[in-house]
């Protein structure tokens, strides 16, 4: 698992970032909120977080909420996608991506579908 060394005091895995995520996506109401280990199935992250909200403003407000914790802990995000449409907004984090979608977004792009081979971990709330 690789580790993000951020201070002294504190050295997050990317299973602990994949959770703060979760967390703040949760707080903001996200449904839905699932992780998936991608660490057997793709070589480019460890983790997928993927959430939805029921609308534009909600969407916003859940990733908005992401970057907020995420600040607090010292991880900025590497790559933000999607942002000004606010149908599917991607904040990378490199080794934990998270997918904000609206609802029908999700649904037509089915990224559980998609990764079936993953490992998944649901939230609840």
């Amino acid at each position: 698992m690789k580790e993000k060394k951020i201070s002294e005091e504190k050295t997050y895995t990317s299973h602990d970032i994949a959770h703060l995520i979760s967390q703040a996506a949760d707080s903001k109401k996200a449904e839905n909120i699932t992780i998936l280990d991608m660490k057997k199935v793709a070589g480019f992250t460890d983790y997928f977080v993927i959430c939805h909200g029921t609308s534009e403003v909600q969407v916003k407000a859940i990733a908005d909420a992401i970057e907020e914790e995420l600040l607090k802990h010292k991880i900025k995000y590497w790559h933000r996608e999607g942002y000004e449409n606010r149908k599917w907004i991607l904040l990378d984090y490199i080794d934990v991506v998270c997918h904000v979608f609206n609802q029908s977004q999700r649904h037509y792009y089915n990224l559980e579908k998609l990764w079936a081979d993953a490992d998944v971990e649901k939230i609840e709330s």
